[in-house]
């Protein structure tokens, strides 16, 4: 018999990926999203990708504890993937409440539900942003945490906490914590990628809307940071791998090879590539020419960060495989395709 994950935000960019890599590896999967963030778009990319119509869709806010318990009463779950929250660092600064109500009661209560159901493996998606600006890279798990930035990071930094005591005082609860990196690219099918509301928190689908003429000009927030080429150095890993992660943690977990009952690992590749390096890999590989500017610094970025995978790599078996190249070539398909429609 197939064991079941939930996937809550589910129908969001990574969600919608996990879900595709996790029906590839056995699994049955029930989604659950409130469309606050989404479309259906991806939720129907990945029906095309899996073959699979029958995938079970909760249209639900997990900050409603009655309808997430509902689910928790119609489907036997043996794990959840949880990644619905709010995600927009500059909005959490504006809106710090917001943010601590969304991101922090949606985890509460898929946690309470899981135990008033017997318990289950919980996989929550963290973020390097836990590490803030570290004093030695690349980082390891064990790097400290900093104080958070935005209240978007801090959300992170308690749920990580919320998990780690949950898992302590519940036999039946299980935890693991993955910190990625920064996800970039789409799926090789062009059929599910990154679809941002409104102007784009994140550099990739900036660069690809610039290059399809949705923006006038990308900017590059700072050049004279103490790099070599003066921009940002940042860990850039493709969904694809991002998403064999979720499946290998999972099924770590559903195995029973846990080495304790809350583990904690790095997702991503493990090498610095700066802003500027990224987007003339994305004009060389896709034989075009970006409209870009220098800007000023943005407050809260940090000059570099990138991951020691070593762990993950041993542990989880699991290491990122796709090149630079094959992920901006599937960001840039994935524009045009959405241009397309």
């Amino acid at each position: 018999m197939a064991k079941t994950v939930l996937v809550s935000g589910g129908a969001g960019y990574i969600g919608s990926h996990v879900t595709v890599e996790l029906f590839a590896a056995g699994y049955e999967v029930v989604v659950a999203d409130n469309m606050s963030n989404c479309d259906l778009t991806c939720f129907n990319g990945v029906k095309k990708i899996t073959g699979r119509e029958d995938i079970p869709f909760y249209e639900i806010d997990c900050c409603d504890y009655a309808a997430v318990n509902r689910l928790f009463d119609e489907q036997k779950i043996d794990a959840v993937i949880h990644f619905a929250a709010f995600k927009a660092v500059g909005e959490s600064v504006a809106e710090p409440l917001m943010y601590y109500r969304n991101n922090l009661v949606s985890f509460l209560n898929i946690l309470e539900a899981a135990k008033n159901h017997g318990g289950c493996n919980v996989l929550f998606s963290s973020s390097a942003t836990v590490y803030g600006e570290a004093e030695n890279l690349p980082v390891t798990e064990k790097t400290p945490r900093l104080p958070a930035t935005s209240p978007y990071g801090n959300t992170k930094t308690m749920c990580e906490d919320i998990l780690r005591d949950t898992v302590r005082a519940t036999e039946t609860i299980k935890g693991i914590a993955l910190r990625y990196f920064n996800p970039i690219g789409a799926h090789p099918s062009a059929l599910i990628g990154e679809l941002p509301r409104g102007v784009p928190n994140n550099l990739v689908p900036f660069i690809t809307q610039t290059a399809i003429g949705k923006r006038e000009c990308l900017s590059i927030f700072g050049n004279d940071y103490p790099t070599e080429d003066g921009t940002c150095l940042r860990d850039y890993i493709d969904i694809v791998d991002l998403a064999k992660a979720h499946v290998a943690a999972v099924s770590r977990m559903l195995d029973g090879r846990m080495k304790e009952g809350y583990e904690i690992f790095n997702v991503g590749t493990g090498r610095p590539v700066s802003v500027q390096e990224l987007v003339d890999a994305f004009e060389k590989v896709n034989d075009l020419k970006l409209n870009y500017k220098i800007a000023p610094r943005r407050p809260g970025d940090v000059v570099a960060i990138w991951a020691d995978t070593t762990l993950a790599n041993e542990e989880l078996g699991w290491k990122a495989e796709r090149t630079i190249e094959e992920t901006l070539a599937s960001a840039w398909a994935w524009e045009k395709s959405l241009a397309g429609k």
